[in-house]
């Protein structure tokens, strides 16, 4: 396999870094030599178009870090590989870590590829802060005590709030519900939560059909079919792939959502795809921890949301969240640790000090608990096709903490959905 690599370089010497900051970090820390920060991303297939936003948006960071000073005086540089499977991405890993000698990888999207690289991280002692990927078996902790992996907020937090939003928006119409979603523990774990949510919330409801796709699956009109035989109110789909605009687009020529009201969780993945021709209005449409048309959106946003958007003509997804918010942790935590210390921090030390710092990344405010999962800010709403896009944008605007949305350290995911303290 020809492997897709290159490395890349923003801004200026460290000489001009340290110039353009001066007084904050001595000569002893702002070295000459870059740091070097590994990316592991999808180019290609069904999470290619994913994988590329996150990259656009930490080139866009590090040519706008290293602009301020980079990382204590120290400019940024991206030496970037592609995630493909678990085998080959493990492979990837190692390079970066053994011979490119990265200060830190930073990426991974599919949790099937992050179960496989997170051990080996821990292995080789090296850090690895995940844009989307996790290290869940299923909806359990596989890795609660990591000391080297930083991972992503749980895969269930889009269809906790979508089920909480689908109560808030259409209780008193949701008696007959129907899902479609993916066949693999995320989607089946989706649609459970989905269920266990109404049934808390005193919402009785008959399940009339439950449609379990492949991955990649672009024929669904046997599934369309199906779902509309069954004469569903309400359909639920955790699709997010290049299958969702699928569906949409065939489930809309079958007349599937005439009369029924939809929850998308991970819609915002396939926004620039999911075409207003074939999306009907009113949609629980999910964007994760960034949705680019955020009213009252924080400068960072406004000024990242303009240059992808006039540069690339289309709309950022919360990948590009994901992928700025792990690169601003990273150097949040160096600067802090080596104002601590008065030196470049040990590799310890800048560990320690990651989930102490409060980041300020492109959908608005997070963190890493002590844990070392993420808890930031997710953004979901109803649908509007009344816009100046081609796609839909939310005429409401709901938006939750991963604390309110995800399990606490050590818990339970079914236990915690049972007993929690839901916002609903």
């Amino acid at each position: 396999m020809n492997i897709s690599r290159r490395t890349l370089m923003r801004g200026i010497g460290a000489a001009g870094l340290a110039a353009a900051a001066p007084g904050i970090f001595s000569p002893a820390i702002a070295q000459s030599k870059p740091v070097r920060i590994g990316i592991l991303a999808p180019r290609s297939g069904a999470m290619g178009t994913v994988g590329e936003c996150g990259i656009r948006a930490v080139q866009w960071a590090t040519e706008r870090m290293n602009k301020d000073g980079g990382i204590a005086g120290r400019p940024i540089e991206l030496v970037i590989e592609e995630e493909t499977s678990p085998k080959d991405t493990i492979e990837r890993f190692r390079r970066l870590v053994l011979q490119e000698k990265v200060d830190c990888v930073q990426g991974l999207i599919s949790t099937g590829v992050s179960l496989g690289v997170a051990p080996v991280a821990e292995e080789e002692q090296a850090l690895l802060i995940m844009w989307d990927g996790t290290t869940q078996d299923g909806v359990k902790e596989a890795m609660p005590k990591s000391q080297y992996v930083f991972r992503s907020t749980d895969n269930e937090c889009e269809a906790v709030m979508a089920s909480l939003l689908s109560i808030k928006y259409f209780k008193g119409k949701i008696k007959r519900i129907a899902g479609i979603n993916p066949d693999y523990s995320y989607g089946r774990n989706n649609w459970e939560a989905f269920q266990q949510i109404l049934k808390r919330a005193g919402v009785e409801v008959e399940v009339v059909a439950e449609q379990w796709p492949k991955v990649g699956t672009m024929d669904l009109t046997s599934h369309v079919a199906a779902l509309k035989a069954a004469k569903p109110d309400f359909i639920f789909s955790s699709m997010l792939f290049a299958d969702l605009p699928v569906f949409m687009k065939q489930g809309s020529a079958a007349g599937l959502f005439e009369g029924v009201n939809l929850a998308l969780p991970a819609a915002g993945w396939q926004i620039n795809q999911l075409k207003k021709e074939f999306m009907p209005e009113n949609i629980v449409f999910g964007h994760n921890t960034l949705y680019f048309a955020l009213p009252n959106a924080s400068p960072l946003q406004k000024a990242f949301v303009e240059d992808y958007m006039g540069r690339y003509k289309e709309a950022p997804s919360w990948e590009a969240d994901r992928a700025y918010f792990a690169l601003a942790a990273y150097k949040a935590g160096v600067e802090a640790a080596a104002k601590a210390t008065g030196r470049w921090p040990k590799l310890t030390e800048i560990i320690e000090s990651i989930p102490k710092q409060k980041i300020e990344s492109l959908g608005g405010p997070g963190q890493f608990r002590a844990d070392k999962i993420a808890e930031q800010t997710f953004y979901q709403g109803l649908s509007t096709n009344q816009n100046s896009y081609d796609f839909p944008t939310l005429k409401t605007v709901d938006s939750f903490t991963a604390d309110q949305l995800q399990k606490p350290p050590g818990v339970d995911f079914w236990e915690w959905l049972k007993t929690s303290k839901l916002p609903v």
